[in-house]
């Protein structure tokens, strides 16, 4: 009985040592700055930057190409976004961290768009020059 329960606990501490290690790498990608060029294609401003802009920067996400073969898959973070919406929905005082965290969602899908941007001309700078 106590070897399964010791079990369980130490599930539980790694399933939530991997769930905040996952959201400090969510962190800091959403924390570098976005290119004019990529408020620019969403139509946004960064200032103004909600969390209801995820979805149109997830598309313009699926718009660029890519091109080197190893993607960055928003299905970790859509999931994220989906839980946190969820959760700021059932209360109010749970809306103003879902918003935040909802941004913070938008952000990192800003910086993926612009990353996909920059290693799409790098790969066709490189295609030119050959």
């Amino acid at each position: 009985m106590f070897s399964a329960m010791l079990l369980a606990i130490s599930i539980v501490a790694l399933a939530q040592f991997g769930l905040y290690y996952w959201r400090a790498v969510l962190t800091g990608v959403a924390a570098q700055p976005i290119s004019n060029r990529v408020l620019e294609a969403a139509q946004l401003e960064e200032p103004d930057l909600r969390g209801k802009d995820f979805e149109k920067l997830a598309g313009l996400l699926t718009l660029t190409p890519e091109l080197e073969g190893h993607g960055d898959s928003l299905g970790p973070v859509r999931a994220y976004y989906a839980v946190v919406g969820f959760l700021g929905s059932l209360s109010p005082a749970f809306s103003a961290w879902s918003e935040q965290e909802r941004v913070l969602c938008a952000r990192y899908t800003a910086v993926q768009v612009e990353r996909r941007l920059e290693a799409n001309l790098a790969q066709a700078a490189s295609l030119r020059s050959c």
